[in-house]
């Protein structure tokens, strides 16, 4: 992708319109990269769900190092999803950025150093583009830092007894495991990239970016909503973007929390409900 796209205002949008029309399968590698990111997502906060339901959190230092690693990820998604210069592409980035304004005394500064500028415009993108190359081996440098903190203990299971007997060689017996998990989402991943690849999209972002009209709706992928509806529903700016903030660095929180004499909610009725409380606030959201 990186090799048919141009970091450019003028040119982003249209070398991703080639990149789809004239690349050998640039339009699936296009579908596969947009949704595959989705997907990531659900992998990512099911991965989180399950560490909170089975107490995974006392692992204080992989729980801490699998928090950054889901802001990085989150960072990277932002910068991404605004390189294709479409309407929401630009748009997203503009209120996003903007957020950081309402920090006191340094905001403003702020954002105009991340902007390059006056308002989101060339220099933006081109940093952007840099970033989103970039922050992916950062990711992958982070987990090898997760595993490695992970080894430290050994994982935990759902029945929270003790797992020696599992520690096996990792191929065949993981291999082959872990290729049935990654089979049942590549299914539905290339059903839905094939299928409907603009189901989870905007339409709004296939209207090249246009920074004279608003589009009437601002709001991003499904995977920030959670994060977006908290914002957009505090009226005070600043209270927004903490609560918006807070809203992900909770997790930092979770491993102080545990009071209980058991690891997992397995055997806990009340945290169980809270709990799916929790999940089913996440998706009204």
């Amino acid at each position: 992708l990186a090799m048919h796209y141009t970091a450019d205002t003028t040119l982003a949008f249209s070398s991703v319109a080639h990149t789809c029309r004239n690349v050998q399968y640039g339009w699936l590698i296009r579908n596969l990269h947009a949704n595959g990111a989705s997907f990531f997502f659900i992998c990512i906060y099911l991965h989180i769900g399950r560490g909170f339901y089975y107490g995974s959190y006392l692992y204080k230092e992989t729980w801490n190092t699998g928090v950054i690693l889901l802001l990085t990820l989150m960072a990277t998604a932002f910068v991404g999803y605004v390189l294709p210069w479409g309407q929401m592409s630009f748009w997203g980035a503009t209120v996003i950025t903007n957020l950081f304004s309402a920090i006191p005394y340094i905001g403003q500064t702020l954002v105009e150093w991340a902007w390059g500028g006056f308002s989101v415009d060339n220099p933006t993108l081109t940093r952007f583009f840099a970033l989103h190359f970039l922050l992916p081996f950062m990711i992958a440098g982070l987990t090898l830092i997760h595993l490695t903190f992970l080894h430290e203990s050994g994982s935990n299971n759902p029945l929270g007894i003790v797992s020696n007997c599992d520690k096996i060689p990792f191929h065949p017996y993981f291999t082959l495991k872990d290729i049935l998990g990654f089979m049942l989402m590549l299914l539905p991943l290339t059903t839905l990239a094939l299928f409907s690849p603009n189901l989870l999209g905007d339409p709004e972002n296939f209207t090249p970016a246009n920074p004279l009209v608003t589009p009437p709706h601002i709001k991003p992928e499904w995977y920030f909503l959670f994060a977006y509806a908290i914002l957009r529903s505090i009226p005070n700016k600043l209270g927004g973007v903490l609560a918006l903030a807070a809203s992900v660095l909770i997790l930092f929180l979770t491993p102080f929390l545990h009071k209980a004499k058991q690891r997992a909610m397995t055997f806990r009725p009340l945290s169980q409900l809270l709990f799916w409380i929790l999940v089913a606030n996440l998706f009204i959201l």
